[in-house]
């Protein structure tokens, strides 16, 4: 495998000093600082788009990025003897953010508010993410499906009869977030947001912020796309507020870092709220079921519905507090 990456380096006028293997990438240390090698199979279309992205940003004031690098031929795909695509991006040594630190979790905020105050593009339709009223609606028919399919079924184990007991209460959640967001003028937000050309990372988690010393990188800018920012916020929040019981003071904490920097109009906190108000976990693992061997539900299933359960309360109090 190391061999197919300096196959590719040699594509950049580049030699490996040392490597290393990271998180679905090669790592490389170069005579032009580290970088990484990642497998691409995606259209050149959108890599272009965010190559001039992240040029935009960094350009805006933001260098710490793993921005993209154009071969000795000009092309940012690259190509291994078997014809498989790959991209090459700088790579920041260094640690991600710990998800047990507050420290950490406050400055990986104040990035995402720099981030979102310099992403800005000319919006194109076909990398627009979908309404979040129809999002919404989408996975309320979904978990709809998911209990008719349960209760007919003559035999049930029993992990399907607790998300059976559970599924009320984390539908009806579902629902009136659905009705709360069509009554907001969030489609009219929307507009505007996409009107100013905002972006969004994607999937901004502590995975893609990266501490190299004093600075702090972000990377895999893999899923951008059109849409309003408190969507990024929304992201990064769940997966930490998840983790820590809907803590009030962190959330609270994580707001004010991000709005210390990029303040937020009411109607951007009611959309927050809003996105925060979704039952997203419940709704993916009852999309994992119903994609996966019924036959056989894994313990750790069981584990994921019991920790929503407890949750519950928690989650329903920040909701209510929080804002």
């Amino acid at each position: 495998m190391y061999d197919r990456g300096l196959w590719i380096l040699e594509q950049y006028g580049l030699t490996a000093r040392t490597a290393s293997r990271g998180r679905g990438v090669l790592l490389y240390e170069t005579e032009a600082g580290w970088v990484s090698i990642r497998e691409y199979g995606g259209t050149r279309k959108k890599l272009e788009l965010q190559h001039a992205l992240m040029e935009g940003i960094r350009s805006r004031g933001y260098p710490r990025l793993d921005s993209l690098h154009r071969n000795l031929e000009g092309e940012l795909i690259s190509y291994d003897r078997e014809e498989n695509g790959y991209v090459l991006r700088d790579w920041c040594p260094g640690r991600e953010c710990d998800t047990r630190s507050v420290t950490d979790i406050e400055q990986a905020v104040r990035r995402l508010a720099e981030l979102h105050e310099a992403m800005r593009m000319e919006a194109r339709e076909e990398y627009t993410r979908e309404s979040l009223i129809r999002e919404c609606a989408r996975h309320n028919a979904e978990i709809r499906k998911i209990r008719k399919f349960i209760q007919k079924k003559q035999k049930k184990n029993a992990f399907e009869v607790r998300l059976l007991e559970a599924l009320p209460r984390f539908l009806e959640k579902g629902q009136e977030t659905e009705e709360a967001l069509r009554a907001s003028g969030y489609e009219q937000l929307r507009e505007e947001s996409l009107r100013r050309g905002c972006v969004c990372h994607g999937d901004y988690s502590q995975h893609n912020v990266l501490f190299c010393g004093s600075q702090t990188a972000v990377t895999n800018f893999w899923h951008w796309n059109y849409d309003m920012q408190t969507a990024d916020l929304c992201h990064f929040m769940r997966k930490i507020l998840e983790k820590h019981n809907w803590d009030l003071h962190m959330g609270r904490g994580m707001l004010d870092a991000y709005r210390q920097l990029r303040p937020l109009s009411g109607e951007e906190v009611l959309n927050l709220k809003l996105r925060l108000s979704y039952p997203w976990k419940f709704w993916k693992l009852c999309n994992y079921y119903e994609s996966t061997n019924k036959v056989w539900i894994s313990g750790k299933n069981m584990e994921k519905l019991e920790q929503l359960e407890k949750q519950w309360d928690s989650w329903l109090y920040f909701l209510e507090k929080a804002f």
